[in-house]
């Protein structure tokens, strides 16, 4: 019977998660005008998760298929060919997704921070760069668990919790971590590409987001820099270019000030009791635009009860 309780209350609460996930994801169309816009860090954690090897993540992330990037930073009306380049120190790696922007310039789009925190563990966050988002943004792969809280007893709270992902068994860690790995330094770079790539025509944005957004249920945004050892490998070594950072610098004064507000609502079973809270912050620009939403979502319930 506790299993078939546990079960029905986890089948209550992952829709919940990942549908407000989706909501964490959800902007006006024509997005913030900023090149962050047009890249997914959640899609780029997923095709990380898939590759066998920093050489496999690197050409899916520049394959049209997979629908991860759309920049085009030179705007010279072509996406642009991201490089991967694997700075690491000990059992640190700094996975540098990389744009040459032009012969004298480079910026970098996002960072892949990863640590072996165990025998067979690991922990990894994508952090997008303050030039392409306008600020840092964390993303990580999120699991659901059942925890128990309250003073214990056979009343005992039960309620569901995001945990760390322990991504050691990704085939892309696995394979970093292996003794013959050589590390990875993308040999491609402005006017130099690899064969096989065939640079495509920029998706508008109310078509390439919808597209993306399938990649939000199993990733969220945090505050929380974790991986903070293999921050220090790469943080001496960020590139930007002038260029973009300009660009950025120019629609973040456009943009103007940010307003926060919360609105919480009570999240109600079938039977009509009440589940949980569901809490929903939405921000706004200086114009009262909305420009993005984000929901979070608490659910508990008594041990023993319906």
């Amino acid at each position: 019977m506790k299993i078939s309780k546990r079960c029905s209350l986890l089948a209550f609460i992952l829709p919940l998660f990942f549908s407000t996930s989706l909501m964490a994801q959800d902007t006006e169309a024509e997005g913030t005008g900023l090149p962050g816009d047009n890249f997914s860090l959640e899609g780029a954690l997923e095709l990380f998760k898939k590759a066998g090897s920093p050489e496999e993540f690197e050409k899916l992330l520049n394959t049209e298929e997979n629908l991860v990037n759309n920049l085009d930073l030179n705007e010279d009306g072509d996406i642009d060919y991201i490089r991967v380049v694997d700075h690491t120190e000990g059992e640190v790696h700094a996975f540098v997704l990389q744009v040459p922007v032009s012969e004298e310039e480079s910026q970098d789009i996002a960072v892949i921070e990863l640590e072996k925190t165990g025998t067979e563990e690991a922990m990894l966050q994508i952090l997008g760069d303050e030039d392409i988002y306008g600020q840092t943004v964390i993303v990580e792969p999120f699991g659901v668990e059942e925890k128990a809280g309250g003073k214990g007893g056979p009343s005992v709270e039960l309620y569901a919790a995001k945990v760390v992902v322990n991504v050691f068994f990704w085939p892309s860690v696995r394979f970093v971590y292996t003794p013959g790995y050589r590390v990875w330094v993308s040999p491609f770079r402005w006017g130099y590409y690899p064969g096989w790539w065939k640079p495509w025509r920029p998706y508008p944005l109310h078509v390439y987001r919808p597209r993306v957004a399938v990649f939000a249920p199993r990733y969220h945004v945090v505050t929380t820099h974790r991986v903070v050892r293999a921050h220090k490998v790469y943080a001496p070594r960020r590139t930007y270019s002038r260029t973009v950072r300009a660009r950025t610098v120019t629609v973040r004064s456009r943009n103007g000030a940010v307003k926060a507000t919360k609105r919480t609502t009570t999240v109600r079973g079938a039977n009509g009791k009440v589940r949980g809270k569901r809490t929903t912050t939405t921000v706004k620009g200086q114009k009262g635009n909305v420009r993005a939403k984000r929901s979070t979502t608490t659910v508990k319930r008594k041990r023993g009860g319906n």
